[in-house]
């Protein structure tokens, strides 16, 4: 069983900055794309940014490419997020997700975590 843990929600004001991580507690050596994903109220959940095993490849929602920030750490089995100049419309809950294959897509992921809240004011 895969299992996910978010951390790092909050609140923040417009232009601030927030960093959110994803502890993955992954047995099995094919889950080795993390992806997040965020669900504003009343809408569906969207993709954010995903990244590779090795790190070394990332992907962006153009929404958020510039100004958030993926990175990995295979170590502690940790995935970060970092989120600068943020904007109301990041506002949502935030939930970091593990695929059952090295595909750096937006779809398809197989587990997920139970979600953190980011709440942006103006």
């Amino acid at each position: 069983q895969v299992q996910l843990v978010e951390s790092g929600g909050g609140l923040a004001q417009a232009g601030g900055s927030l960093g959110l991580s994803c502890v993955a507690d992954i047995r099995a050596p094919n889950y080795n794309v993390i992806g997040w994903f965020r669900q504003a109220p009343g809408k569906r959940r969207e993709f954010v940014a995903a990244i590779t095993w090795t790190g070394r490849d990332t992907y962006y929602a153009d929404s958020v490419k510039g100004r958030f920030f993926i990175s990995r750490d295979n170590a502690k089995n940790t995935v970060g997020l970092y989120m600068s100049k943020l904007e109301p419309e990041d506002t949502g809950v935030y939930y970091c997700a593990a695929r059952g294959d090295s595909a750096l897509t937006t779809s398809g992921y197989l587990y997920w975590g139970q979600g953190t809240q980011v709440s942006v004011s103006t």
